[in-house]
Parts: structure tokens; sequence; C-alpha cells
């Protein structure tokens, strides 16, 4: 390959890199432990520091407690954090094998990324939604990992631990806080105190066991009413809230720098996603010429929506996971690494802030099955939105693709297997999100359905979605566009109704870095390209997506650096 072209994606790549932390050259006073007992040790404090994140792993003693997050408790796991960091800096490169290097380097990159989160954004004390993961307890009633007699116990121990939590969050929240993490921090406490009393309830009625059910009725019902309380008092803040919620560019370019290593300029990032959205724009109005001749673009996509799924969107996203499938093992993609599959069910009430979700069991588990949720249209709404709500059948079929196959559910088969316990837990938004989008187009540049225009529009559709998704992020937090600016955007860009539109330019408020969907497609995309271009092109690919995904879920430039290590020799 010419000389030209190596420096371009040389340089590329280290536009992207956000700078190594200098690692020190002199050894630490005291020998430090091997790098594997290193990581090991590692691994051991973050669950103690977040057991939730054990117990979904499938660390099953951590069940039923909850992180502390009181200010102590903050400034502790902050304080562990860093001093973690300096750790793992005292380790020269001549000290550790290239696998282990890439192991500290990605150690270094999910360290930064806590931080950031924590000390910079200060999420603790701003947003709602830092606290959602961690109180979810869909573990304890969906996932089979013991007997359900003891996944209750766990449930009863877990719903102890909320009042306290609940205390804790609302002594954090600083005032006053911007409308939408409100209306988010609402949805997520509210919906989980129906939940304690509606779903949990119905899961473990059947355990025969009084004192069980005794306690559950003792746990839970306070529970509940601390969630009920902290809402409450959410929306006794509602005259003060504000619309302050912009990062600003300074931070918002940390972000992507301290979550993702990955340093572009903003005018340069923002040109990437423009140049997304027009490509995906020109395509649209290529098949609505195929699909729908007469009509406008916006009448054409509305078309193809009006075509629901006739059984709901819970039975036909079944029926396309194994349409899916069979087509990514008869392209030959890449390796499917075991027969397990995913189920189908509805989204748990405090889950439905976005269409889709999968739950994937973690690595210490085995032999579980992961559930892919998707999300009933808010009863709140009016019967025209909530119809609007609901995806057309080829709109859902990628949103099934990005799920499940080749999407989330096929990169965490292969994360499972990575040779680093460390990447089979930590990942990256970039490189997970970025995968799954990634997959909805790889399908159709593969074939998916021959061509056929009306499956095209609905890949597209999402495509359209994560781009303006990109878009609205930069404008929302470096820009000073308004949620209602973002909102317009998702109708008439993204061709969105009005019930997701309204949710999607809500969630760029507080959840900025879901640019990361476009992103991490756009990294995987340039990557494939200069990897496969001297190993026989589109012949390679699934040699690409079988070496890229071995990695686990590390940030995107990490995997780009070690993959075209040898491209300059």
């Amino acid at each position: 390959m010419a000389a030209s072209n190596k420096l371009r994606r040389a340089g590329f790549w280290c536009a992207c890199l956000l700078m190594l932390r200098m690692i020190p050259a002199h050894a630490a006073e005291t020998r430090p432990p091997a790098w594997p007992e290193f990581v090991e040790g590692f691994i051991a404090g973050y669950f103690e520091q977040q057991p939730t994140f054990a117990a979904e792993a499938g660390r099953h003693e951590f069940d039923g407690r909850l992180p502390d997050w009181s200010p102590q408790g903050l400034r502790d796991t902050e304080r562990w954090l860093e001093a973690q960091r300096m750790l793992a800096l005292a380790y020269p490169d001549q000290a550790l094998t290239p696998a282990q290097r890439f192991e500290r380097d990605y150690l270094l990159a999910t360290v930064a990324k806590e931080l950031f989160w924590r000390q910079v954004a200060r999420r603790p004390f701003k947003s709602p939604q830092f606290y959602a993961g961690a109180l979810d307890p869909n573990l304890y009633i969906s996932r089979p990992y013991a007997p359900l007699a003891e996944r209750m116990r766990a449930f009863i121990a877990y719903a102890g631990n909320v009042p306290r939590a609940a205390a804790q969050i609302r002594a954090n929240l600083e005032l006053p806080l911007p409308r939408t993490y409100l209306d988010i921090g609402k949805t997520v406490f509210g919906g989980l105190a129906k939940f304690y009393e509606a779903e949990a309830k119905v899961a473990f009625a059947d355990v025969a066991d009084p004192e069980l059910q005794r306690a559950f009725v003792e746990k839970v019902g306070p529970a509940a009413q601390a969630l009920r309380e902290l809402v409450d008092w959410l929306e006794q803040q509602r005259p003060t809230a504000t619309d302050a919620f912009a990062l600003g560019a300074e931070t918002f370019s940390r972000m992507l720098a301290d979550t993702e290593t990955v340093e572009l300029p903003l005018p340069k990032l923002e040109q990437m996603g423009r140049a997304d959205l027009h490509r995906n724009l020109k395509a649209l109005a290529q098949a609505c010429r195929r699909f729908a001749p007469a009509a406008t673009t916006a009448d054409c996509v509305a078309r193809a929506e009006a075509h629901k799924p006739a059984a709901g969107p819970v039975p036909a996203a079944g029926e396309q996971l194994k349409h899916l499938k069979a087509f990514v093992a008869e392209r030959q993609l890449l390796t499917i690494p075991s027969d397990e599959e995913a189920s189908v069910a509805p989204s748990p009430p405090y889950a439905r802030w976005n269409l889709a979700y999968i739950d994937i069991p973690g690595p210490y588990e085995h032999g579980l099955p992961s559930v892919y949720y998707v999300a009933p249209p808010d009863p709140a709404w009016s019967a025209a939105e909530q119809a609007a709500y609901l995806p057309g059948q080829a709109n859902l079929l990628f949103v099934s693709a990005h799920e499940v196959w080749p999407g989330h559910f096929l990169q965490f088969l292969h994360a499972h297997r990575a040779g680093s316990k460390f990447g089979q837990l930590f990942g990256s938004y970039a490189f997970s999100e970025g995968w799954a989008h990634y997959a909805e187009e790889l399908m159709w540049e593969a074939g998916l359905n021959d061509g056929d225009p009306e499956t095209h529009i609905g890949q597209l559709v999402n495509a359209l979605l994560r781009d303006v998704r990109f878009l609205a992020a930069i404008g929302l937090h470096t820009q000073g566009w308004s949620v209602e600016q973002a909102e317009q955007m998702f109708r008439e860009q993204a061709f969105r109704d009005p019930g997701n539109a309204r949710q999607q330019a809500a969630r760029g408020t507080f959840d900025p870095a879901y640019l990361n969907y476009t992103l991490g497609k756009l990294l995987i995309r340039q990557l494939r390209d200069d990897w496969s271009a001297r190993r026989g092109g589109r012949a390679a690919w699934r040699q690409f997506h079988d070496t890229f995904l071995s990695y686990g879920s590390p940030p995107i430039p990490l995997v780009a650096k070690a993959m075209l290590a040898d491209e300059g020799r």
C-alpha cells in the first residue's frame, strides 16, 4: 500500500487516540504483584465498590447489596479509582507482554471513564440516571440463576436497602435540576415502585415459604414508598427546574477523550456526523423511489412504518431472530461461537424510556437465557401517538439485528470468550453500541432480503435515528440547542413519530454520550477498511469481525492500535 495511505491511516487513528498517561520509567520502591494478580485484585475491589455490577456479572455472593452512595461512599470510590490508576501506571511497558500492555491500557481507560462521570460531569449530584442501573432488580425476577426462593431472598435483601439508597439519592442531587432530569427520575423511580408491587409480587407468588412472603411484604412496602416519596420530591422541584443540562464544548470533548480515548476537534466530529446523515438521507430517497415512487420521503417512511407486525412487536421480533441468525450463518459474516439463543419480552415499566434493549447474563453465569426487551408505548400518550410509536415491520427487523443477531447478543457471545477476564467484564459505550449499529448496516450490505426497498427503509430509519442522536448530542451540549430543536430534528430528519422524538430529544440531555452509536459505527467502518485493505478487502470481513470482537469491548482506538500494529512494518 502506498506510503501516503499509511500516513493517512496513522494520522486518523493518532487523532482519535487519547494520549495514554506517561508511565514512569523507574521501578516502584516496593515490588508490585505480577500483572495478572493486579488485575484480579482490581476486579475484586471493583466488585466491592459496585456490588450490583458484580451480581449482574454472576457473582451472586453480592446479591441484594447496593453501592454506598453517601458522600463518604462516593469519595471512597473515587479515591480507590485514583489509587488503582497510580498502581497500574507503575507497570512499565518492558515489564509486560503485548497482551498485558493492552490490558493495562484498557484498565486505565476504564478508570478514566469512571472518574470522568463522577468527578468532571459530577453525575451523582446532577443526574437521577446515575442511579438507575444499580437499582434495576430485574436480575432477581427474570434471570433463573438459582431457585425462585433463593432469588426472592436476594430481592428482599435488595428491597431492604432501597430506603437508604433513596435517601442518599435525594441528599446528593443538587437543585435546581433540569426538567428532563426530573422526568427521567420520575420514570425510573416511579416505575421501580410499581414494579415491586406488581411484577415482583406476581413473580414470587408461588414461593410457598410463609416467612419469605412475610419478609417480602415487610421490606417491599417501605422500598416502594421510599421511591414514591422520591418521585414526589422530584415533582416538587418542577417550579424551579431549568434547562441547564449542557456540558459545554470543553467538557463534551473531554468526555470523548476520557470515556472513549477519542480526541477529535468538535468541527471534525460534527462534519463526520453530518456526512453520514447526508449519505443515509440520499440512500433513503433512492429506496423510496422504488418503494413509493409518487410519495414524498416523509410519506414513504410513514407508509413503511404503517406496516406494523400483525401479531405485535414481541412475537414478531421472536420470528425475526430466527431469520437473522440463519442469514448470519449462511453468509458467514462472523463466527457464531455457541448455540445460545435470546428470548423476547416486553420491557419492565421502569425501563420504558427507550424502545428496546437486551439483558445478557454476565461472564460468571452459565447456561442462562438472554432477554431482548421491547417497550410498549407510554399509556399517557394519545391513542394516535401510541399507535405511531410501535415500529414498522422493517424498522423492527433492524432493531432485532441491533440487539441480537449480529448485534449486542452475538458481540457478547464473543466477549465472554475473550482471553482476558477484564475484557469479559468491562466495556466501552462506543464499542458496544457502535458494533450493534454497525451490524445493522452490515446485514443490509450482505444482502438481507435481497435488496427489498422496504427492508432498506427499515435499515435507514434506524441509521438516521443514530445520526440525529449524534448531531443532537453536539447541538444540545455545545451549541445551545433547546430540547425542542432536537425534537424537531428527530421528527424531520429521522422521521420519528412525536412520542419517540420527545423521548430521543430528552435522552440527549442526560445521555450526552448517545452519539457513540454513530461514532462507534464510523470508527469500526474506518478500521475495517484499513485492516481489510491488505487482506483481500471484503473477503476478509469475517476475519476482521472475529478479530475485532476477540478483544472484549474496549475503546475502539485501542483496538485499532493493536490491529494495525504491523501496518507500518
